[in-house]
């Protein structure tokens, strides 16, 4: 992967997160450390962008589950978490960054066309 953001604009940005499961990131592009603190349009398109993207990973993963998180403690910046969780990745049904559960070996369809996916219905 060469570029981890695939979408910004003034409010937002999207970043991949390296992951063995579909990882996305949206990051606010002004500095809030909450939600509460962000302007009422940002806090628009950061949901309208969690709704796409959710869709989006449903439609074409499939997955089990997926995992919306935010809680920047090492980063404090606004930003969300959106994750497409399988019962076979390697930590389901801990959290990505909890205790792993078995080594993985996930067959999912192209991060890449998904991405351009994601890409596409944002421009």
């Amino acid at each position: 992967m060469k570029d981890t953001i695939i979408y910004k604009n003034d409010l937002i940005r999207i970043e991949i997160e390296n992951s063995e499961i579909p990882w996305l990131k949206i990051f606010t592009q002004k500095s809030y450390k909450e939600f509460s603190e962000c302007p009422k349009e940002t806090k628009q398109q950061i949901w309208n962008t969690l709704d796409l993207i959710e869709k989006e990973m449903l439609s074409y993963f499939s997955p089990e589950k997926i995992n919306i998180a935010s809680f920047g403690n090492y980063v404090p910046h606004v930003h969300f978490h959106i994750m497409a969780r399988f019962k076979e990745d390697s930590y389901f049904p801990e959290p990505m960054w909890g205790k792993k559960q078995r080594d993985s070996d996930l067959e999912l369809s192209s991060f890449e066309v998904f991405f351009d996916k994601i890409k596409d219905q944002l421009k």
